[in-house]
């Protein structure tokens, strides 16, 4: 509860910044230089060690306490104080019984003597047999460590071993008052068999050492030490070619649309500016996109719900683009757990006014009138859908007894920010969309009765579009995509921010360049109802993300259980639907602004 209660203080005195003493700008530059350079020490000094969750390896997200094993526990139990971040990220730390003080080395201590049950010698051994591993925090430093040991060998006779490592060697650097790095290792230890115990009950003893090395490293790269081990920087060879082949996709995409589509819009241009004595014989002796000047700026059914699609959309375009600004800025400090999380949330709450806005102004532009359901459309989008699948989670990982269960302070912390931050910003941005909004300027006037859409080739139906509209991005950033899933849904530290914004752009451009060669064709088919087409053409990313996010879990993980397959599909389908909102909203602005090009450049009676 004291976790939660501190939260529920910093997060108000970050929204109510006007209530700050000088204590508070003191409190926050040391938070801030902590995240940096950890804390100091003096020869002889305590090292807190908190342990902090176990869950089988192959399934990151089902953590649960560490203290919920038969191991050495002190008699009280007291918690770490967690930042919101911290507990959204599933970390429950609780202090420990190692004693470690700064530089000074211990050869083997005894920790403590357990005497286990037979039911706690097969809690072990599931455990163990799960491969779960353990996760401590020294300092801001995560260390990680399996809790025992399995052998499988031989077919006939099949050989099934299990042990228990009761000893673990800490191995910490340090730089003058600093520690840099800290890691735990079992090597030249052997573990104690779980197979056949006597009796049904089991004696160990648990010991330790602590073993220190000075680092040539400075307490302000001790980061480059913990992403020495990343995944990441070890495949940057790997990272450049996708970015490559990326690269050279963009480039035939803009040179497809630039130069052919350009000539092709020339020629159509020299056709249709005909003089002004033959304009009356046009629809009788032309076709094309010129035909339906009259109908192609006829609103859509839905207005509302297209608004709200493009605004939300317009809100996760600049959250996505300040997550990883704030990330190339060295705002997330790799030592510290949950920092994107606490930033994506209040950041989501900040935006939430570019959502009113965007779809407030667009809807009174189209001659909307309902703009405060359109408001409350706007709210729900994402907020509805997102609330629905953390609910089915949450209930989830509680009924498993899981760290990622969030308490319910958290819940209600979470919950006072989306009603105290999140929809009176919608609100405002919705104001002040709408109060803003001009006119929408059509280049051509519409008629009252739409022209009937003449039956049109299989090639340009809407499921081709949506195909090839959804491929060619998807296939844009399908390498970057694996790295990102093995960051999201395994231990790795994603630290190639720029690499990230880079294929970000990218994305986006293809996004952009294939939705107007799309509408090009639909419009020369003589068919207008583009602008749902145009969000969907695009917005069909996101299910080929969903379809990689499943090969991914059958084909490039081992995550396996309800727990994890229950969080894995929920948030990939989350998250396919937030990327379909953000590419569609590309694809319609880029498709309404190349629409109002080649109209308002054609000589209209």
């Amino acid at each position: 509860m004291e976790s939660e209660r501190r939260s529920m203080l910093s997060l108000s005195g970050f929204l109510f910044p006007h209530l700050w003493t000088s204590a508070h700008w003191f409190l926050l530059f040391v938070c801030l230089w902590t995240l940096v350079s950890g804390s100091s020490y003096k020869q002889g000094d305590p090292v807190i060690l908190y342990v902090n969750k176990v869950g089988p390896y192959h399934n990151p997200q089902e953590t649960y306490h560490y203290y919920k094993l038969p191991v050495c526990r002190p008699k009280e139990v007291r918690h770490k104080s967690l930042s919101l971040g911290e507990v959204l990220d599933g970390d429950r730390m609780a202090e420990s019984l190692y004693d470690i003080r700064f530089q000074e080395n211990v050869d083997k201590k005894s920790l403590c003597e357990l005497k286990l049950t037979e039911a706690e010698v097969e809690e072990l051994k599931e455990a163990i047999e799960e491969l779960y591993y353990f996760e401590f925090v020294l300092d801001e430093i995560p260390i990680w460590g399996f809790v025992g040991y399995m052998e499988e060998s031989g077919f006939l006779p099949h050989s099934h071993k299990v042990g228990l490592w009761t000893h673990l060697d800490f191995n910490i650097e340090y730089n003058n008052n600093h520690i840099i790095f800290a890691n735990v290792s079992v090597r030249d230890m052997k573990p104690v068999s779980l197979d056949d115990v006597p009796g049904g009950t089991l004696s160990v003893t648990h010991t330790y050492a602590v073993h220190w090395f000075q680092s040539p490293l400075t307490v302000e790269r001790r980061g480059e030490r913990l992403r020495d081990f990343s995944f990441f920087p070890k495949t940057l060879e790997i990272h450049w070619l996708s970015i490559i082949n990326s690269l050279v996709l963009v480039v035939l995409l803009l040179g497809f649309v630039v130069i052919i589509l350009m000539r092709v819009l020339k020629n159509d241009f020299a056709r249709y500016n005909i003089e002004e004595e033959a304009a009356d014989d046009l629809d009788q002796a032309d076709n094309g996109w010129k035909i339906i000047h009259t109908d192609v700026f006829r609103f859509p059914l839905c207005k509302s719900l297209l608004c709200s699609v493009i605004g939300v959309g317009s809100q996760f375009l600049t959250l996505a683009t300040g997550i990883i600004v704030m990330a190339l800025l060295g705002m997330f400090n790799v030592h510290r757990h949950g920092a994107i999380n606490s930033a994506a949330i209040l950041l989501y709450a900040l935006t939430c006014c570019v959502a009113g806005y965007v779809s407030s102004n667009f809807y009174k532009k189209i001659g909307g009138e309902r703009w405060v359901w359109n408001i409350v459309l706007t709210t729900l989008l994402f907020s509805a859908p997102f609330f629905l699948t953390w609910s089915v989670v949450n209930t989830v990982h509680w009924l498993s007894g899981s760290t990622q269960a969030l308490p319910v302070s958290t819940v209600l912390l979470l919950l006072a920010v989306w009603v105290l931050v999140g929809f009176p910003l919608t609100v405002i941005g919705g104001i002040f969309g709408k109060n803003s909004a001009g006119t929408f300027d059509a280049p051509c006037r519409t008629r009252n009765i739409a022209r009937q859409i003449p039956s049109q080739p299989w090639y340009k139906h809407s499921i081709v579009h949506m195909t090839i509209g959804g491929f060619l991005p998807f296939s844009a950033i399908s390498v970057e995509l694996y790295y990102i899933f093995a960051t999201v849904w395994g231990r790795e530290q994603y630290t190639l921010y720029g690499i990230l914004l880079v294929v970000f752009a990218i994305l986006l451009s293809v996004g952009a360049c294939i939705s107007i060669a799309l509408t090009y064709f639909q419009l020369s088919g003589e068919d207008y109802r583009w602008w749902w087409r145009s969000i969907f053409s695009t917005g069909s990313t996101g299910a080929f993300i969903f379809l990689y996010s499943v090969f991914y879990y059958f084909r490039r993980s081992n995550m396996s259980g309800v727990v994890q397959s229950v969080e894995f599909f929920g948030y990939s389908l989350l998250t396919a639907y937030v990327f379909s909102l953000m590419l569609g909203t590309v694809s319609f602005f880029s498709s309404l602004k190349f629409i109002r090009y080649i109209y308002i450049n054609l000589k209209m009676d």
